[in-house]
């Protein structure tokens, strides 16, 4: 629930918030009698060392700047969210308003008026999120020139046009103080989504079954089945009264999703889905620009929960609009779940940080915001990514382990992928999958032969696919993962007593070559290593595209013959997550918040609604991570898949116990 009373936690708010920001002397004037400084930005200067430079930015051109800015008392707001999925607390699922966020967490009102009134006196326009931790910024491109103290220049990399700056922008001191990151003086975007289609020697026989939903491997019906939601909808939980929130960088058509749902037979509202075009949203509805990854978020969040409303944050794929998509949706804050299915690698974000392209601060803008969406008590579910352990080869092509962020985030719940049990068709042969399993294409690698490879490790090398999981690098264990106990039995807790670093792997793939090739080992043994940082994906259900979901839309027609194609991917756990999670709020009578400190309390006990996929070794692994016998985590699967009626109960049980 939504609560209208101030934090029981932090009183004498005017006096913690004098102790814990600089001083606000000299903030009123529009331009204080400060030195100019740099201030950070998303991507910077250093890209154009390898773009190409076709001419000034004309000074008319509209540009948009979003100024995110520091949170303050930071170490109460970790406080609060722990306390808010803390059973016993007097702050447990009471959450906070908007307004009662940014008065106890976001920038003063000082604060915010002093920037936006030295940014005034250049002509540009601002908006201030309600939340008080982002300001979008509209000007033109001479405007911005002369607050910032740069150059926009037109250049084109990776085949993206955009706009940039060489120098760095510039503010007066004690502006730029407050603020975390400056994104898009730069427009360059490199996110990428998490939808998978099969490759074309993958492509199963068509079966011979009559369906109305062609080539309809499986659908929403499937989750419920499987993952036993059904017993929700049984008890009248199909999402009344609950609003879910899709972050995208790419358009939908609507009429397309609802053409889904009615072929499925679902009773919906016709006015369910609220298009928000967040700084002049993605442009036109196109499969190059990732149309069929807000496609199936869509379709599969409201098929699983078929009387919620549905509102899709719309945002162009640059720094700026990612962010302000996700501060757009968590200042709203009329969704309970939030899912996004975008994003891109560790060392990708590392990568551009160390060139100067990224700012240090740039993850971090990510990080606040899913640390609000947690104090208000929003669900937030992000795409753990697609490429195994090997997440950076899907974008920046280099071969280390590696996590996908913003799903990295320790107050996200990251979405992992399984394969689930069967026989697979491919016509002259088939492949069995005895049992659910980590997602990873290594259980296709034997059968080279059979799909034309020239030989296993070249075909090894070509599907490098799997449910994204490991260890981030740029963050460290949570407290509910340092203090979590990986073991179901009395006899191995003194093994997995240390949180989750301790791990198995099956070293498959070693990169060599700094990175930028693997040596492949077939028959790889079962290996022990640690490692400290957060450990993810914190769940996972079927995303493999060989046993994957049925997709509608009309832009696949002249693409492949068809309305419907058959997809996988993370992309679709993420949106499932958040429908499921709409129902078990309307279950609770109200937002259940964060579930990850929840989750892993009740990973714990005897009655647990994950079933663990501890099987160790070559069946059981995403590329690399694998499970270990007894152990409650595996790295591959994070708890392992749900048992959504029992996740429900488990909610209800440490409400009731909670006694608030």
């Amino acid at each position: 629930m939504t609560i209208t009373r101030k934090l029981r936690t932090l009183t004498a708010t005017s006096a913690l918030l004098a102790s814990t920001i600089w001083p606000l002397a000299g903030l009123t004037a529009a331009h204080a009698d400060t030195q100019d400084v740099n201030v950070p930005q998303g991507v910077g200067d250093a890209v154009l060392n390898n773009a190409t430079v076709f001419g000034t930015t004309p000074a008319n051109t509209p540009v948009t700047v979003t100024i995110a800015l520091n949170t303050v008392n930071t170490q109460a707001l970790q406080s609060y969210i722990q306390q808010t999925t803390t059973p016993g607390s007097s702050n447990y699922h009471q959450f906070l308003s908007v307004e009662q966020f940014a008065n106890q967490f976001g920038q003063p009102e000082v604060v915010i008026q002093a920037i936006t009134n030295y940014l005034s006196q250049y002509g540009i326009s601002t908006t201030v999120f309600a939340n008080h931790l982002a300001i979008t910024a509209n000007g033109t491109a001479g405007q911005f020139n002369q607050a910032f103290s740069v150059q926009l220049q037109n250049m084109i990399f990776g085949g993206k046009k955009f706009h940039g700056t060489k120098e760095a922008p510039k503010m007066p001191g004690n502006l730029a103080q407050p603020i975390l990151a400056v994104l898009g003086l730069t427009n360059y975007g490199n996110f990428a989504s998490h939808a998978v289609k099969p490759l074309p020697q993958l492509v199963r026989a068509k079966s011979t079954s009559s369906t109305s939903v062609p080539p309809g491997e499986l659908t929403p019906a499937f989750v419920a089945s499987h993952y036993n939601v059904n017993p929700l909808y049984k008890a009248n939980d199909y999402g009344q009264g609950q609003t879910i929130g899709i972050v995208t960088l790419a358009s939908v058509n609507p009429s397309d999703v609802y053409s889904f749902w009615n072929t499925l037979g679902l009773t919906t509202s016709p006015n369910r889905i609220n298009l928000v075009n967040v700084d002049g949203g993605a442009g036109p509805v196109s499969l190059q620009t990732g149309s069929d990854e807000t496609t199936l978020d869509v379709e599969q969040s409201g098929a699983l929960a078929p009387q919620a409303n549905i509102i899709v944050y719309q945002a162009p794929n640059t720094d700026y609009g990612f962010a302000d998509a996700f501060f757009q949706a968590v200042s709203d804050n009329q969704a309970g779940s939030i899912s996004t299915s975008w994003g891109e690698s560790e060392p990708a974000i590392q990568a551009t940080i160390a060139s100067g392209q990224e700012s240090p601060n740039y993850n971090q803008v990510f990080n606040e915001i899913a640390m609000e969406a947690a104090a208000q008590g929003i669900s937030m579910f992000a795409a753990a990514g697609d490429a195994g352990a090997y997440d950076a080869s899907r974008d920046v092509g280099t071969t280390q382990r590696s996590v996908d962020a913003p799903a990295d985030s320790p107050y996200i719940t990251a979405a992992g992928g399984t394969t689930i049990a069967g026989t697979q068709n491919y016509g002259s042969f088939s492949v069995t999958v005895p049992q659910e399993r980590a997602w990873g294409w290594d259980y296709l690698w034997p059968y080279w032969q059979q799909f034309g490879a020239s030989s296993e490790t070249s075909f090894a090398e070509a599907l490098v696919a799997g449910g994204g999981g490991g260890y981030s690098s740029m963050y460290a264990a949570p407290w509910y993962q340092s203090s979590f106990n990986n073991s179901s039995t009395a006899m191995h807790q003194e093994q997995h007593a240390s949180g989750l670093s301790q791990f198995s792997a099956v070293p498959y793939l070693k990169p060599i070559s700094g990175n930028t090739a693997w040596l492949f080992n077939p028959t790889p043994s079962v290996i022990t290593s640690s490692s400290p940082g957060r450990a993810m994906p914190d769940l996972a259900m079927n995303a493999d595209p060989q046993t994957g979901y049925a997709v509608y839309s009309t832009l696949f027609t002249s693409a492949y013959g068809s309305p419907w194609a058959q997809y996988g991917g993370t992309s679709f756990v993420a949106p499932q997550l958040a429908g499921v999670a709409a129902l078990i709020n309307q279950s609770q009578g109200g937002r259940v918040g964060f579930w990850n400190p929840q989750i892993y309390q009740f990973a714990q006990t005897s009655n647990s609604p994950f079933t663990p996929l501890d099987a160790s070794g070559t069946s059981n692994d995403n590329l690399y991570y694998t499970g270990q016998q007894g152990a409650l985590f595996n790295p591959g699967t994070g708890l392992g898949i749900p048992d959504f009626a029992k996740l429900a109960a488990s909610f209800t049980s440490a409400q009731n116990a909670s006694g608030n």
